[in-house]
């Protein structure tokens, strides 16, 4: 149900979630563009991208454990102990000494940050009536593409100014006082819940399913697929995932309650997420090269090209918040915004050394406005699907669904650009990622970037099919005298 709160306690409260989800969205954006400078001082290249990888792998681990342990015991808890564990952890990464230090203290933030993340959606069905909720949804979803328009270019300078650490001690005045505002405005839920209803080893199997998954995931970058180091990963995914069903279907608190994959709504939202979340995340990773390999730009200038992607991501998300409560068959949003990341995408896979800048800032910006319009769409319309007593898992799912389609589709998309990339005669000194490339060069990234762009627009056209398939959930969970499902206990 929905909390009690005054007009004013609830903005207050609400302001400083939004502070915490920001803290966490920017620290994804802010650290990329100190890499070079952290790498330089700290001589960690071989690292380089596992302060990346620590981070997205203990997030994604904590993310479902800490959504489902969020609806048992309350929210507030999980909210400060995310956000207070982020500062300390952002700190520590700042005193590092060495890239061993950094990269463990990414992967301890990540946990936090997990923890952060898989709670603020969950607060704000607490929060609002499902209504309202549908707006601050859009809001809350633009706060990712905001985090992604400023964050590098906050990056940059700090980096240049103050130092590369602080775009770690930075999160540190920003976190304290969202802090301050949870810990006295946000009231607590007393629940019935108690320790022996924790899911230890659901949450024990769990991570031994997605570490090595998204580990051997990560890999890929540098190892074939074949390599026994990633086979023997995903071998122990197996092994462990196999263990983990076994577990949670005789738990009466599952970590992830299986019986929700019988609503339509979360198994259409799930598939939808996991399929399309290439478009957002594939474009972040694969444009700066379009721009650079193939049309011959800077890379400055191409950083700055990539923002109207999430600008058009950021309008996209806060209409839909509005539009959701206000169009009787909205599901048809969330069609609409596929579509569009899939005729962006398509014609990104057009793009050839010839093309104007200002086709591939409009490719992008349809992809952004697509994602905007889909993402927070589907995040409602799950939460309004589900009894409030399990709306933090459901919630949780939907993030770890699609970081688990993101990793996977860029593992392999990557994986198919470096093949084509050396099959073209074009290693890591052919310079393509500097405005002086040949033509020849040029020509080789196009062809490879072709072939991986129609690859994401597949993708994205199976999540088109699955949206297809979405109810029209009315805009009201369990005050809605929705009949529970069966098999949710609590």
């Amino acid at each position: 149900m929905t909390l009690e709160l005054t007009g004013t306690q609830r903005v207050v409260v609400t302001i400083g979630v939004l502070m915490g989800m920001l803290l966490a969205s920017l620290d994804q954006t802010i650290v990329g563009t100190a890499l070079p400078r952290i790498v330089a001082e700290l001589n960690g290249l071989a690292a380089y991208a596992w302060v990346g990888t620590a981070y997205l792998v203990a997030s994604a681990t904590m993310v479902p454990i800490s959504g489902r342990l969020g609806d048992l015991f309350g929210r507030k808890l999980f909210v400060i102990v995310g956000m207070a564990g982020f500062l300390v952890a952002s700190a520590l990464c700042g005193l590092s000494q060495s890239m061993l230090e950094l990269v463990l203290f990414r992967g301890i933030q990540g946990l936090f940050g997990g923890i952060l993340m898989s709670s603020v959606f969950a607060v704000v069905a607490d929060l609002y009536p499902p209504k309202v909720r549908a707006r601050m949804q859009g809001i809350f979803t633009g706060t990712f593409a905001l985090a992604a328009v400023i964050g590098p270019t906050l990056g940059g300078v700090l980096t240049d100014t103050l130092g590369w650490r602080w775009v770690f001690y930075i999160n540190l005045p920003l976190g304290i006082a969202a802090l301050v505002v949870i810990v006295r405005g946000m009231p607590a839920v007393r629940t019935r819940a108690s320790r022996s209803d924790i899911d230890v080893l659901g949450a024990i199997t769990l991570a031994a399913t997605v570490i090595p998954l998204l580990t051997a995931l990560s890999l890929t970058r540098d190892h074939d697929w074949s390599s026994p180091l990633v086979l023997g990963l995903l071998a122990v995914t197996v092994v462990a995932l196999a263990c983990f069903i076994g577990i949670e279907r005789r738990q009466r608190h599952p970590i992830i309650p299986f019986s929700l994959f019988r609503v339509q709504a979360f198994t259409t939202a799930i598939a939808v997420g996991v399929f399309s979340a290439v478009g957002m995340f594939g474009v972040s990773l694969f444009v700066p090269l379009v721009y650079q390999g193939e049309l011959g730009l800077s890379a400055s200038a191409s950083g700055k090209l990539v923002t109207p992607m999430m600008l058009g991501m950021l309008v996209g998300s806060v209409s839909t918040g509005q539009l959701i409560s206000r169009i009787e068959r909205y599901r048809l949003i969330g069609t609409a915004g596929v579509a569009l990341q899939a005729i962006g995408m398509l014609l990104l896979a057009q793009v050839v050394p010839t093309t104007p800048e200002t086709d591939v800032v409009r490719d992008i910006v349809l992809v952004g406005a697509g994602t905007g319009f889909a993402m927070p769409l589907y995040q409602n319309a799950l939460m309004s699907a589900v009894p409030m007593s399990i709306v933090g898992v459901a919630s949780s799912q939907l993030q770890f669904w699609r970081q688990l389609g993101a990793t996977a589709s860029i593992a392999l998309l990557g994986s198919i650009l470096g093949q084509h990339l050396l099959s073209a005669g074009l290693g890591n000194d052919s310079g393509i990622g500097v405005g002086g490339a040949s033509l020849a060069a040029r020509d080789g990234v196009a062809a490879a970037l072709h072939e991986v762009f129609l690859i994401a627009t597949a993708f994205i056209v199976i999540a088109f099919v699955a949206s297809l398939f979405m109810e029209n959930v009315p805009l009201r969970g369990h005050e809605s005298g929705r009949e529970p499902i069966a098999t949710f206990a609590d």
